[in-house]
């Protein structure tokens, strides 16, 4: 991606322009981002995906009860048809032990005030993850996913803050969107969601089918459909906690700390006899924390942590590897399943959490590959052969295919 060049997605201006005016610093509303966008997928194709185990899905509406929400996976209205049922109800009844567990039917269209949101539509569908990459100009360690939002009539999440960046692209219907620079984030005691108590809004737009909203993180925003059938895409951005990623470098340091730093034992042959057995020795917190700074002092190791967290796959993500029969060398042109998640540093190819060295000429078509998520089949007869056997793998495990 030419980054220097207007893009009519960021109304006109070029991904650095972006970036320095607006990323994590204010809110963009983009007429037409899209023109002429509809649907990547139909209302009934997301109801499926909200029926299946392996899709992360919720159902929010609010009513004379107030918010409900309900996880899915849901029956999909073609499953339950002639049942008319709640989204708090079962959409039928539970098995015995080791039998299904109970569903929730979606509510039908023409009822108003509800809302399914699906998260990780591009990992499911090819139009939603070639969407996805055209905010490729945001570093691939921070993006995450697309979630369809699909609203009847007056339907929405309420006023909330996203800790995270996101683009809000409108595909059918209308929406109505209320934000602001929110100082009071206190919210409503006893919701099953995080909703403001306080909501302050200090500008309105109302979004149709193309226009697009990018909300920079802990700006609130309330947004409502106007009409029915309204569906929005939401690209999401990973914003790490501090806390949450030293814990996973920990863990992920750990395993090769323990080979590198070998079975080297504590002794305290100069020890004395104490009167407070209980105490710790100073020594021995002295020889705990140099096993730390040595675990974490090789930057190459931390590096190599980061890259594996940063690319490894959400836990309900899995890759359907080819049969042990299939033919499995890279030959010619290969592509990256949409799932799979392949980063790079200086001495590293990173891809669903595992981490290979990588120098020279094999090194610079592994970062071609992902940042193009593609490589020719002139690119992969340059590669050498111990790299084409690891694509060979890679290819087994599902995790590329031929292109």
């Amino acid at each position: 991606m030419d980054i220097s060049l207007p893009l009519q997605l960021l109304g006109g201006l070029t991904p650095e322009q972006f970036m320095k005016r607006h990323w994590q610093k204010k809110p963009l509303l983009v007429r037409q981002a899209i023109p002429g966008f509809t649907p990547l997928l139909p209302r009934a194709a997301l109801f499926e995906l909200a029926a299946q185990e392996d899709v992360e899905s919720r159902l929010l509406s609010h009513g004379q009860r107030g918010w409900q929400l309900k996880r899915g996976p849901f029956l999909s209205r073609s499953h339950s048809k002639g049942k008319e049922t709640s989204p708090g109800s079962s959409g039928h009844e539970a098995g015995g032990r080791g039998g299904p567990s109970p569903r929730s039917a979606l509510p039908p269209a023409s009822r108003p005030d509800w809302t399914l949101l699906v998260q990780g539509v591009d990992l499911h569908h090819a139009g939603v993850h070639e969407l996805l990459q055209q905010f490729r100009f945001v570093p691939d360690a921070r993006l995450d996913d697309v979630m369809i939002s699909y609203a009847s009539d007056g339907g929405g999440v309420g006023p909330h803050f996203d800790s995270y960046d996101v683009f809000l692209l409108q595909a059918s219907g209308t929406r109505r969107w209320r934000i602001g620079r929110q100082k009071d984030l206190s919210l409503v005691d006893g919701l099953p969601l995080k909703i403001l108590a306080n909501f302050e809004p200090e500008h309105e737009y109302v979004l149709e089918a193309g226009d697009m909203l990018y909300l920079p993180p802990r700006w609130a925003h309330d947004g409502v459909a106007l009409g029915g059938e309204c569906m929005t895409y939401s690209i999401g951005f990973r914003q790490p906690a501090r806390g949450e990623l030293a814990r996973e470098l920990l863990a992920r340091s750990a395993e090769e700390a323990a080979e590198a730093l070998g079975d080297v034992a504590y002794r305290d042959p100069g020890q004395p006899a104490v009167s407070r057995p209980a105490e710790v020795p100073a020594a021995m917190f002295d020889f705990a924390r140099d096993a730390v700074e040595r675990a974490l002092r090789d930057p190459a190791q931390l590096a190599m942590a980061l890259g594996e967290v940063l690319t490894e796959p959400k836990p309900h993500v899995w890759f359907d590897p080819l049969p042990e029969d299939a033919a499995c060398e890279a030959s010619g042109a290969v592509i990256l399943d949409r799932r799979t998640r392949m980063m790079y540093d200086a001495l590293h190819v990173f891809i669903n959490g595992e981490s290979y060295r990588a120098g020279g000429r094999d090194a610079r078509l592994m970062r071609t590959l992902a940042d193009e998520r593609q490589l020719s089949e002139q690119q992969v007869a340059r590669l050498s052969a111990d790299a084409r056997d690891l694509l060979g793998q890679w290819k087994e495990a599902g995790w590329l295919h031929d292109a």
